[in-house]
């Protein structure tokens, strides 16, 4: 069984409040469970409007489906229009 975390921390342009800023974060939760079966949960920068942090989680008997599944998300997440992806990190276990 391989584990795959995703890190990925978000500058939200144009976020005004939590409320925006929830929304964005929302958004790209609720299309990466869907489109990818993860599981994702926002992990940093609770207090901030601009910024965001959230973890997902990919769970699999094969290695190279957790690394093709993270990636994917990754270049998704990279292209979505209400939050700009800055930085990413990749952890198996």
């Amino acid at each position: 069984m391989t584990i795959g975390l995703l890190h990925m921390d978000f500058t939200i342009p144009g976020s005004r409040s939590l409320k925006d800023k929830r929304r964005a974060m929302s958004s790209i939760k609720t299309l990466l469970r869907n489109r990818y079966n993860c599981s994702v949960a926002e992990i940093g920068f609770k207090d901030k409007w601009g910024r965001a942090a959230l973890a997902v989680c990919v769970i699999s008997d094969d290695s190279g489906h957790v690394s093709s599944q993270l990636n994917a998300i990754v270049t998704f997440s990279s292209n979505h229009h209400a939050a700009f992806l800055t930085d990413y990190h990749i952890e198996t276990m």
